[in-house]
């Protein structure tokens, strides 16, 4: 049940028959109807007396209680709820921030390993010749090989470290000839697999009602994750039995890798995700934990392995890297007439018009199995997928398009939406920002954006301050309204929200991947920048009353808009137009002197 307190009578078909049966003879045992007693965290009480009360295991009797029941119970009414939408604390927050809590790299098991592998400088690279005397020279040290998976283990974690740089490794290579300047013509240009997605009136009869037409391209980079705790792994064969730890997002996904690429049968298998240190869609892919489980097979050792932060990197599943043409018209009221939206190689969440456009069309441009790969390295899940590009793309072109017209943006949007959602959003954002509506580029630094994830309606407004000498953006502040439906937790949708925002700021204005075909230039916090606390903004946070409705995704929606909202905002505050991701003080003083 919802509520954790409902009288008998209520509890009706959503208990038990036995349980029922049992309530009944104890009801006559107690001589009080049944209408008289109450059910409360799983205890039977008389509503006149407290200290007449019985507990399910004393009616269940030790019992396995397995029935199906006649009716299906109706879903309790959202205004008896006592548990549903109230703000609730994590329980894990204490052993958190106190240092408790444990991770796979605080575990340790008897006559444990430290484990480092073999790596190549890039992933074009294939190994042609090995020496690995210098590494078994190193004290207390195994070296375990199995085809070109070559790992050094010791029972010290530094001479691990010592031998495997020791290993003389040459390689050959065979690398795709693109970089992270010229990814984006090489995408634009492939020999692409097209799959029209949306195709709705007729775009000529949009072009000939426009009297203003819009073509822009935008471009967002590979971004890595970042995560504070590296991909770690603590493996251990006991038997014919093995046990991973990990820290994984898929525990029953590697749990399956290792019975596919390790032969086990999958009985015969056990993965545990302790605690995770960040993933944010990173630590789906769990390459580590099919190693660790590959090295403790081999070696016959429990095996733990950390990767470095020059391995988290080198391995990461990046956000893909993408672009955006999108060709748009407005009539002389600022109507949309017209909506063509191409995206290529950085997927279609997000990628719906949400605006009420007539003639429209969407096309994805992806892979094509028979020809070159794109990508040169893996690409993967990175909050809310690809929503983000294609969020900060669509409210970059209504802005573009606002402003020509002459409209306010929040009056432009309006006048272009039919979906009360997110009008909702919007004017409840708009209200807690305390907007007041102007034409933009305005000088105020003031930008908005909104958008769809998880079955959420999310608005976003941000205000920034720019340094023209300097290129520097600083959020200001910002403000998120949120249709979720019925909300469950509020603090807990509260502190995904903020999160989501400080989150985004990182791929808004420092974060991206740099690259030389397979050669990965950032290997680590020094040469990428994540967020930090001086960037924190202000942050006001509503979620939408929808307690009468189904709950939806809260934990990531947020981090969709923030890249558009500030993008709009450096727009309103200087009249300069930023295409490309993130927004660093080199490209914002590019687009200064465009503008």
């Amino acid at each position: 049940m919802t509520a954790n307190s409902i009288k008998f009578q209520e509890f009706d078909v959503a208990a038990d028959k036995v349980a029922r049966e049992e309530m009944t003879k104890k009801s006559k045992q107690m001589g009080v109807p049944v209408t008289q007693l109450e059910v409360k965290d799983g205890i039977i009480s008389d509503l006149k007396n407290q200290k007449k009360k019985v507990a399910y295991a004393q009616l269940a009797k030790g019992k396995k209680l397995e029935k199906y029941l006649d009716i299906k119970p109706s879903p309790e009414e959202y205004t008896k709820f006592t548990i549903i939408g109230k703000p609730y604390k994590r329980i894990d927050s204490k052993l958190k921030v106190t240092g408790q809590a444990k991770y796979t790299g605080d575990l340790r098991l008897p006559g444990m390993v430290f484990a480092r592998i073999l790596r190549p400088p890039s992933h074009g690279a294939t190994l042609t010749t090995v020496d690995v005397t210098g590494a078994e020279q190193v004290k207390g040290t195994q070296v375990v090989r199995d085809g070109e998976f070559i790992a050094v283990l010791n029972e010290n974690h530094d001479r691990a470290d010592e031998a495997i740089v020791k290993i003389k490794a040459e390689y050959s290579f065979n690398e795709l000839k693109v970089n992270d300047k010229t990814v984006f013509d090489r995408m634009v240009g492939a020999d692409s697999a097209i799959e029209v997605i949306e195709n709705k009136g007729n775009l000529e009869t949009g072009h000939q009602l426009s009297e203003k037409i819009f073509e822009s391209e935008f471009h967002d980079p590979y971004v890595a994750h970042a995560a504070i705790e590296t991909h770690t792994a603590l493996a251990n064969l006991e038997g014919d039995k093995m046990t991973v730890w990990a820290s994984a997002q898929s525990p029953f996904g590697l749990r399956d890798e290792i019975v596919s690429e390790l032969g086990f049968p999958k009985e015969k298998v056990r993965s545990i995700a302790p605690f995770i240190g960040g993933g944010f869609g990173g630590k789906i892919a769990h390459q580590q934990g099919v190693e660790a489980a590959r090295l403790a097979k081999l070696s016959g050792k429990p095996v733990m392995l950390v990767w470095t932060r020059d391995e988290e990197f080198f391995y990461d599943p990046y956000h893909p890297a993408g672009v955006v043409r999108i060709k748009s018209g407005i009539d002389k009221s600022g109507i949309i007439q017209f909506w063509d939206y191409s995206v290529y190689y950085s997927g279609t969440r997000g990628a719906d018009t949400i605006y009420n456009v007539q003639n429209s069309r969407i096309t994805s441009y992806d892979q094509n199995s028979d020809t070159v790969k794109i990508h040169p390295f893996n690409t993967g899940a990175w909050r809310a997928p690809h929503n983000n590009t294609n969020t900060l793309a669509r409210e970059s072109q209504i802005e573009i398009m606002a402003s020509a017209a002459g409209i306010d943006p929040l009056e432009f949007r309006l006048k272009n939406l039919k979906d009360e959602k997110m009008i909702a959003c919007l004017k409840a954002v708009a209200d807690k920002f305390g907007y007041v509506p102007g034409k933009i580029p305005g000088g105020r630094g003031i930008g908005m954006s909104c958008g769809t994830d998880a079955g959420t309606w999310v608005a976003m407004m941000a205000e920034v301050k720019v340094d023209k000498n300097t290129g520097h953006v600083q959020v200001v502040r910002v403000a998120c309204a949120q249709d979720m439906g019925m909300c469950v937790n509020p603090q807990g949708a509260l502190l995904q929200m903020e999160g989501c925002i400080m989150m985004g700021l990182g791929y808004t204005l420092s974060e991206e991947i740099q690259f030389e075909g397979g050669d990965i230039k950032n290997r680590g916090f020094d040469n990428y920048e994540i967020p930090r606390f001086s960037w924190i903004p202000k942050m006001d946070c509503v979620i939408l009353d929808r307690m009468n409705q189904p709950p939806k995704g809260g934990g990531e929606p947020a981090i969709i808009a923030i890249g558009a909202a500030v993008a709009n905002a450096i727009f309103d505050a200087t009249g300069a137009r930023l295409y490309r991701m993130p927004f660093t003080p080199a490209r914002v003083l590019e687009a200064l002197k465009k503008a």
